[in-house]
């Protein structure tokens, strides 16, 4: 099995000990990712639209960094901190899958900073 990390380039040194993604073989396995900037401050705060708009922005980067496209994407984790939001990510979530849908669960959670209220990770095979 061959394996690498894969990190775009301008990607933010993360939290805790992992990388954005790592790819084995065709498959990327792609970090649970929030709604932050450079410095890891949460951006669109209070809205979880914006911030799933910006989570899937930073996955369709890595999947293509690893050579993929978001329609490579076979299965999707999101975590949300308030079931209130759910339809806003499923209206995002949407429009990044709009043709066939990968599988996924969501669930409600606390998240890692007060200020995030979305966490989405990834599976995708490419090549």
């Amino acid at each position: 099995m061959s394996k690498q990390v894969v990190i775009p380039a301008g990607t933010s040194k993360p939290l805790a000990p992992y990388v954005p993604a790592t790819k084995a073989d065709n498959i990327v396995y792609v970090s649970g990712t929030l709604a932050f900037d450079e410095n890891n401050d949460v951006v669109y705060v209070g809205d979880a639209a914006g911030q799933t708009r910006h989570i899937l922005e930073t996955i369709k980067r890595v999947i293509e960094t690893a050579g993929g496209t978001m329609d490579d994407v076979t299965f999707n984790s999101i975590f949300v901190r308030d079931w209130a939001d759910y339809a806003a990510v499923n209206t995002v979530y949407a429009e990044y899958f709009p043709n066939d849908k990968p599988a996924r669960y969501c669930v409600q959670v606390g998240l890692v900073k007060p200020d995030a209220l979305v966490e989405i990770a990834s599976v995708a095979h490419v090549g």
